[in-house]
């Protein structure tokens, strides 16, 4: 009868079993919020349309103060963690992120488009801090796990809009009034904010060389963090991600569309399966960790952008519906986990990671900015299901760019169990 070694009392940086366990949950909690907010908006968008009394057009500018606050978010990331750490930005970007959605509520009850359009900017701002922050100490929490955690952090955030985008239905349902919908959500973030932050540790705590190491230390200073977009291997992990971001965000928008115009379903039916992509993404994630830890991270997103582009194949080409939500189920599978990988994998340095980060972030965001208008306004000429070809270029080229992702060097060691309950110290 064999037997196991037993679990470890202490990690890197000398915190307990029990210290990063604890970290690790409530990441997994910090990453649901986001998307908790983003799915309680979504949820109530055409209440807020109807509301307003305003068309496609003056909705496309609102769902715009949102980017445009997202990106302002994401550039000044970095600097802010700087100087004031990751678990402190965490709180501060969840914390505005909730007065933002409530502003938002407050913009589409009055109804005031002005107020619904600055609450979804600052929305958008803290949003873009927030994401920074928490996969930089996510990056940091798998430095201490010693394993390769960040998919299902990721997946927590698919969980979240699950849940959001059931709360939301529930609330159009129950004729609850916009403000009061959003403004109940906003306080369970508020909560969450300086309730699962009290348990992530500093990312100051993970050593390297064997000193304290600052993610994206103040002596880099702004032309520091800025030089960081002139290194050659920041700007290939943010071309998978652009890849792994274009491939969700096309499906995000375009996925039920190209099966109703493309594949004659009913528009339940394409909805049911970009639900079904949703599902495959997310199971792709939680799945991931485990292929991570066997086959390491190169080898992992090659297999990933290939599974994506035979199921783009097979959607775009194969004209049999049945067939057609296949392809989207490798489609799904195959975009699970570019973006999360892509951001450990920027991570990797702690001196440099809230720069890297936001910088690979940006590179990444800017799919979800550029895509739908590319897709549309190619799908006006050729189709919506041929103009998915553009997808399919980026994946192979996300998929030759992929070694820019391999893990630094290290001496080999056996991956801890951390999804146990923690002993304790």
């Amino acid at each position: 009868m064999s037997k196991t070694s037993p679990a470890p009392t202490s990690y890197p940086g000398g915190l307990t079993r029990r210290q990063v366990v604890s970290w690790r949950n409530a990441v997994f909690l910090i990453f649901a919020m986001p998307g908790v907010a983003i799915a309680s908006w979504v949820s109530r968008l055409p209440a807020v349309r109807d509301a307003l009394e305003i068309g496609p057009a003056q909705v496309g500018l609102l769902i715009f103060g949102m980017a445009a606050g997202s990106i302002l978010g994401l550039v000044v990331s970095s600097h802010l963690i700087a100087r004031i750490g990751a678990r402190t930005a965490i709180t501060a970007g969840l914390t505005a992120t909730a007065v933002g959605l409530a502003i938002a509520g407050v913009g589409g009850t009055t109804p005031n488009f002005i107020i619904a359009f600055g609450g979804l900017l600052i929305f958008g701002a803290a949003s873009g801090i927030t994401d920074v922050a928490m996969n930089v100490s996510g990056a940091a929490n798998e430095r201490a796990l010693q394993r390769s955690i960040m998919p299902i952090f990721h997946a927590f955030f698919s969980f979240g809009t699950m849940v959001g985008a059931g709360l939301g239905a529930l609330a159009e349902l129950a004729g609850l009034p916009i403000v009061i919908h959003l403004a109940l959500v906003a306080v369970a973030i508020v909560a969450v904010a300086f309730g699962a932050t009290r348990f992530v540790q500093p990312e100051t705590v993970i050593e390297a060389n064997g000193e304290p190491v600052a993610s994206d230390d103040s002596s880099m200073g702004w032309r520091g963090r800025l030089g960081i977009w002139k290194d050659p291997r920041t700007l290939l992990i943010g071309v998978i991600v652009l890849a792994a971001a274009f491939a969700e965000g096309s499906a995000n928008d375009w996925l039920a569309i190209a099966m109703v115009d493309g594949h004659d379903v009913s528009n339940a039916n394409g909805a049911l399966v970009f639900g079904i992509f949703v599902t495959a993404m997310t199971v792709g994630r939680l799945a991931g960790v485990f292929l991570l830890d066997r086959f390491g991270r190169v080898a992992v997103l090659r297999a990933s952008f290939l599974l994506a582009s035979i199921g783009l194949v097979i959607v775009i080409f194969v004209p049999i519906p049945l067939i057609a939500v296949a392809g989207a189920v490798l489609w799904g599978l195959g975009a699970a986990l570019g973006f999360p990988v892509g951001m450990s994998a920027a991570a990797d340095d702690p001196r440099t990671a809230a720069a890297r980060v936001s910088a690979v972030a940006t590179i990444g965001y800017f799919a979800f900015l550029v895509g739908p208008p590319v897709i549309g306004l190619l799908g006006q000429y050729v189709g919506v299901l041929d103009a998915l070809l553009v997808v399919l270029v980026l994946c192979a080229i996300g998929a030759v760019v992929a070694g820019a992702a391999r893990e630094p060097s290290r001496e080999a060691s056996a991956p801890v169990d951390t999804f146990s309950d923690p002993q304790s110290s």
